[in-house]
């Protein structure tokens, strides 16, 4: 119960701090297409529809892609205005899965030919994912926080490659992290004289978190580790599994963090046995 509340939590500033953040919807197609034929309708498709309503606080632009697409595949409007509306979805952080699922559950109640139709224009819109889709591709869609970008600042205290992405530097400052599979940090210590440590909490995929003298912890999504200050331990994905944990740093005095060994090859093989 304490993990899922503590999730519910995460997701919530997630979801705040994202809808705060969101740029400002702007559209001047209306006005680039009939400026001159129906400057009236151009004014109000530009400026109140997609500058007023698209921008309300109450959904965010991510949900109102979803519903509008819907809601054209119903009317079985799918002409180059869904077309329009699939790439401003993608553009809106929908991804190909839920476009999928979107389309998949529609047809159900629009239409096998409206959804067959809206698959077409759907493909095209994401095939640069299709051919990307690897394995990264395909974990990034398992959940909310983005992988990031290589975490090349620290490569050098990885075995296999990492990803970085700062989530929050508001309030309670947090990463998520992400690692290939195999791919583990050196051992290393979070130096404080008083308070610091980490904290960690697993969103996807599987992983292993160890302190020395003690045996290594499988992780699992909602799993919750606490690491006091001033304790030797490493964390890292499973060899057969991407891994992700969101990481937050735990104000203290006198706060560093220690880099040391990596954890060999030979230690790590004995936990996947």
């Amino acid at each position: 119960m304490r993990k899922a509340w503590i999730l519910l939590w995460i997701v919530s500033i997630i979801n705040t701090q994202y809808i705060m953040a969101q740029e400002k919807i702007t559209q001047t197609a209306g006005r680039a297409q009939l400026s001159e034929f129906a400057p009236e309708f151009a004014k109000v498709n530009d400026d109140i529809l997609f500058g007023e309503v698209w921008n309300r606080p109450g959904l965010s632009p991510h949900d109102r892609s979803m519903i509008t697409i819907a809601t054209l595949v119903g009317k079985g409007i799918i002409d180059s205005s869904l077309t329009h509306h699939l790439q401003f979805a993608k553009r809106n952080g929908v991804s190909r899965l839920e476009i999928s699922e979107l389309l998949t559950h529609v047809a159900f109640y629009a239409g096998w030919p409206n959804a067959w139709g809206a698959f077409r224009m759907a493909k095209e819109v994401w095939a640069d994912d299709v051919a990307a889709d690897n394995g990264k591709a395909a974990f990034q869609r398992e959940m909310i926080f983005p992988i990031g970008e290589p975490n090349t600042a620290y490569a050098k205290y990885f075995i296999g490659n990492s990803y970085l992405a700062r989530v929050s530097t508001e309030q309670v400052p947090f990463s998520n992290v992400t690692f290939e599979p195999r791919c583990r940090n050196n051992w290393h210590v979070h130096r404080a004289t008083k308070g610091g440590g980490q904290t960690l909490v697993c969103v996807a995929g599987r992983g292993w978190y160890q302190e020395e003298g003690k045996p290594a912890v499988r992780m699992l999504p909602g799993d919750v580790i606490h690491i006091p200050a001033n304790v030797k331990h490493w964390h890292g994905a499973a060899a057969d599994s991407w891994f992700a944990h969101l990481a937050f740093e735990i104000p203290g005095e006198n706060t560093s963090n220690e880099w040391l060994e990596p954890v060999s090859d030979e230690e790590y093989d004995r936990l996947e046995r």
